[in-house]
């Protein structure tokens, strides 16, 4: 008879080990549960899980009426897919891309971009973007017929610009409106000096997704409730926006000009009632013209700087009749040439001739630069005295800063209006600077400093917006730079300017106009 094989001590070791097996179990579900709780909640969530920003209504703009709508938003539908889900059925995956390079109708580059981000394993891939309802109707049909899987169509806003520029394939008011990206932020212009009062702020949802990896409306939680951007009105009139643009492709085509700028601008209180540049561009294109030309974005009238030319010989008689070297009859002889800086050098006129003997307003008139240049040279007692006093002018009517008009991407030019206080100037550089050269300027900068000279002599804050929602935006004066009698002796020689030559006289005078101004052709 066999002997017994079970053992007291062995039943013991067994039970000690189960018992140890056990414990280890407990402590272990205890610290995935208990300790770790929270963070696979976290986890679970995170793959259920879906973030969404829904940007606010951005704000419309309109002209100064308040009635001409330039920028608004409407809504399109984007594409998004679970690429996560995706991963998990590669079949469906392939099925869905081959189906949606038919329906987008999607180059081989395209097509390749596409089905990368089906494979990302990413759980939310916008796939595309501001499609057009009857694409949308087309996936929404392979939605239902199960040719596509795990997508979803989410409207989402783009922003249009309805009217159309004085140009071929323009809008109006391009420049100075810019244009917003898919990611709701303005670029240039209105828009971008804008982005924060237009945008408002995105309203931000948390939502379960369901086997389809689409989020759930009825779980979804409002993290942010965001707000709408307010709507801006401006301080340009269509009307005449739209003619100053078709002026200008008139004046572009005829001079066969590779841009023509300008800016219309009330000389009292600094509205702009209209600005344009040509060539201008498409904004509700800006993504072909990102491709082609993305300089045509640049708005010249704040942003480039040119040589201004005779226009500037208003500053020197500025400059003279304060200091009160000249009035409007002084003679000066206009000699054609003059030599400076010990015979070193020397500048003429336009046509190398002299007119002889001739009012101060009569050459400033006809512009003749040896005038300009000799009535500099004895604004003070040395070259170095005259440059300065010349200097102090130009920087008070506000050349080499910003004006602060409200839009972006304004240059101060600072760099092109030299202190000849640091930088020495020569007789040259003077009588250069006394008719617009060696200098350089924005248009809108000349255009303040030109209100200034006839408005009496304040130096207004040129803007674009009158009004923010139903708030009016008050813009204050920077205060007196030219003394009022000096006004409207200047405003007597730009008067002079359009009567006494008469190619100006037969080519500007409007009846029952006040008209006035100057001249100006750099090298």
């Amino acid at each position: 008879m066999l002997g017994r094989t079970d053992s007291r001590r062995r039943l013991l070791v067994l039970l000690t080990i189960f018992a140890i097996g056990s414990l280890a179990l407990f402590a272990r579900t205890a610290y995935w549960q208990v300790l770790n709780g929270d963070f696979l909640l976290a986890r679970a969530a995170a793959q259920t899980t879906v973030r969404i920003e829904v940007a606010g209504r951005r704000g419309d703009i309109y002209d100064r009426t308040g009635t001409v709508l330039l920028a608004t938003t409407i809504d399109r539908d984007r594409l998004v897919a679970a690429a996560d889900q995706l991963a998990r059925d590669p079949e469906a995956r392939t099925k869905t891309g081959n189906e949606l390079v038919r329906i987008l109708k999607l180059d081989e580059a395209e097509a390749k971009t596409l089905r990368e981000k089906l494979a990302s394993e990413r759980p939310y891939v916008i796939i595309a973007r501001g499609i057009e309802p009857s694409v949308a109707e087309r996936v929404r049909q392979a939605m239902r017929d199960k040719r596509v899987e795990y997508l979803a169509l989410e409207a989402e806003p783009e922003r249009v610009y309805p009217q159309t520029g004085g140009g071929p394939e323009s809008t109006l008011a391009a420049h100075l409106l810019g244009f917003v990206n898919r990611e709701n932020v303005g670029q240039y212009g209105v828009e971008q000096a804008y982005q924060e009062t237009l945008a408002g702020s995105p309203r931000v949802m948390v939502a379960q997704r369901d086997v389809g990896g689409r989020p759930m409306p009825e779980t979804s939680v409002v993290e942010q409730p965001g707000t709408f951007g307010e709507d801006l009105r401006l301080t340009i009139d269509a009307s005449l926006q739209l003619a100053l643009e078709q002026e200008l492709l008139a004046a572009w085509i005829a001079d066969e000009a590779k841009s023509v700028s300008a800016v219309v601008l009330d000389p009292y209180t600094g509205e702009v009632y209209a600005e344009a540049t040509y060539p201008s561009y498409d904004a509700n294109d800006y993504r072909r013209i990102a491709q082609e030309a993305p300089r045509r974005f640049v708005d010249p009238v704040v942003s480039n700087v040119y040589e201004p030319g005779s226009v500037f010989k208003m500053m020197t008689a500025v400059t003279a009749l304060e200091a009160g070297t000249v009035t409007r009859t002084t003679r000066i002889k206009d000699v054609g040439t003059l030599r400076l800086d010990n015979g070193e050098s020397k500048i003429d006129n336009a046509d190398h001739r002299g007119m002889g003997w001739v009012t101060f307003e009569d050459g400033i008139a006809y512009s003749r630069n040896v005038v300009a240049a000799k009535v500099a040279l004895d604004l003070g007692k040395t070259t170095t005295e005259s440059a300065t006093m010349l200097y102090d002018t130009w920087r008070k009517l506000g050349f080499g800063q910003k004006t602060g008009i409200d839009l972006a991407g304004e240059t101060s030019a600072s760099a092109y209006v030299r202190d000849p206080t640091v930088t020495r100037w020569g007789e040259i550089d003077l009588a250069n600077g006394a008719f617009g050269q060696g200098v350089a300027v924005t248009p809108i900068q000349l255009a303040t400093a030109y209100a200034a000279l006839v408005n009496g002599g304040i130096l207004v804050q040129p803007h674009v917006v009158s009004g923010v929602g139903s708030r009016d935006v008050t813009v204050p004066q920077r205060g007196r730079v030219v003394p009022k009698k000096v006004s409207r002796t200047l405003l007597r020689m730009m008067d002079h300017v359009v009567q006494e030559v008469s190619f100006y006289r037969d080519r500007t005078l409007v009846p029952g106009y006040h008209v006035g101004g100057k001249t100006g052709t750099a090298q």
